[in-house]
């Protein structure tokens, strides 16, 4: 009889939701349980914080998650996954393991997954910047991080080696899913056909809520029941790489031929080469199939060796960003709110403000598709006034906010709720590293390795 295991998704993206978590691993009949938790801007924030102090620089839920599901997971062998790491998976392992002495678990054997920091090699070349024309050394000292996308090899082994809880940083989010995969199966990594469809199931199931209906729901063209008890998606993966998503009976949401089609698709450029450090995977001929109530078949995947890079996020500081905001209501709500930006327009060319890429849009009217799409909507109740630009300077963004809120008693009518920020911008690009050049290592804490 082929073996089979269940992967629980317990987050899809750093501030999702604990309680599915808990109750994936209560009621779910899972072996591991999986948090995706870290975005391409989330991990060069959390490099700001570790410069500003060296035992930071991870996932601000991960005591929360860690004290919620940890017990349920110890009672039940289930073993955890994942990217809460971000800049710092070393810290972030010992303050699990602090979470887990509290909790009378001191015996839990956690492993921290280092050598996706790669700044230094970065550093040394002059790789050119995939999204716009430049090289990394262009950035300078606006240079804040480099981080590559591991693969599945170094999480599968530390699990492999006895490892409760793995926590990595950067690494594909695929990845993540798949190195339970490579572990409880001993598939090799170069049966890039097997790789392919396990890149395929943790595609899928990397986004949490997203594939249950969550992000699928649009009333009343797909409608989805329960939304406020969204369950997240299990796993299920034989050794063959057959898969079928589910979730735990009874919770909110669905798993539908739908829900998983959109899931396939999202982020996704070319089907036939979805580049992975594991495996080029081939998605082209992935068939989809319901099977059941919130049971669904998902077969097709495929996969062909892997490219001789690994993709690196580069955060780096590019500037400031002033911004105000300001509400309007009642009869004329929009006249008097187009008077307002023209008015903050032309108070930043009288002030002398030094801001580039400058916008004034009313929300709820033109923000998102422009003027051209709001010229034939009808006129709404209310609309909020935003201006934001771009400066070189935290004291030229200031300025943005301050011409704003002027506006409270300098005109038009009726103005509310004023809001002003002035911030830093973080921004991300992409290079391609050699990949011998990330070393990843695996560091225990805890238990047989404390």
């Amino acid at each position: 009889m082929m073996r089979t295991i269940r992967i629980g998704s317990g987050a899809g993206y750093s501030g999702d939701r604990i309680e599915p978590a808990v109750e994936l691993a209560e009621k779910g009949g899972i072996q591991y349980l999986v948090f995706e938790c870290l975005g391409e801007r989330t991990v060069a924030l959390a490099q700001q914080a570790r410069m500003k102090d060296k035992e930071s620089g991870y996932d601000p839920l991960l005591e929360a998650r860690m004290r919620a599901v940890l017990p349920v997971c110890a009672s039940k062998a289930i073993k955890i996954v994942t990217n809460m790491g971000a800049a710092n998976p070393l810290a972030a392992a010992r303050k699990t393991a602090e979470v887990a002495n509290s909790l009378g678990l001191s015996s839990l054997k956690i492993a921290a997954i280092v050598g996706d920091d790669v700044l230094d090699a970065c550093k040394e070349r002059d790789l050119p910047i995939m999204e716009f024309d430049g090289t990394i050394r262009q950035l300078g000292n606006r240079l804040l991080s480099a981080n590559a996308y591991l693969g599945a090899g170094p999480m599968a082994k530390a699990l492999s080696a006895g490892a409760d809880i793995v926590i990595t940083g950067r690494a594909s989010d695929p990845a993540l899913f798949l190195a339970p995969m490579v572990h409880a199966f001993g598939w090799p990594m170069d049966d890039w056909n097997l790789l392919g469809q396990g890149t395929l199931a943790g595609h899928l199931l990397e986004c949490a809520g997203q594939i249950t209906g969550g992000y699928f729901a649009d009333p009343p063209y797909k409608d989805i029941p329960d939304l406020a008890r969204l369950g997240f998606p299990i796993g299920e993966v034989g050794e063959d790489g057959s898969l079928v998503v589910t979730k735990v009976e009874g919770s909110g949401g669905a798993v539908t031929a739908q829900t998983c089609k959109e899931q396939l698709l999202y982020e996704v450029h070319d089907p036939t080469q979805y580049l992975q450090p594991d495996v080029t995977a081939d998605f082209s001929h992935v068939k989809v199939e319901e099977i059941g109530k919130d049971r669904v078949r998902i077969s097709g995947g495929r996969g062909s060796p892997r490219t001789g890079t690994l993709k690196v996020s580069v955060g780096y500081v590019d500037g400031f960003i002033g911004e105000g905001q300001i509400s309007y209501a009642g009869p004329g709500a929009v006249a008097r709110g187009r008077l307002a930006l023209e008015i903050v327009r032309e108070r930043l060319k009288l002030t002398g403000v030094a801001a580039g890429e400058l916008r004034f849009e009313l929300i709820g009217v033109d923000s998102l598709h422009g003027a051209a799409v709001a010229a034939h909507a009808n006129e709404p109740y209310e609309v909020r006034v935003r201006v934001a630009g771009r400066t070189e300077s935290l004291r030229e963004a200031v300025r943005i906010g301050n011409e704003v809120e002027t506006l409270y008693t300098n005109g038009p009518a009726a103005g509310g709720g004023a809001f002003k920020s002035a911030r830093d911008v973080v921004a991300v690009a992409s290079v391609l590293l050699p990949r011998e050049l990330a070393r990843p290592q695996v560091h225990f804490v805890g238990g047989e390795g404390r």
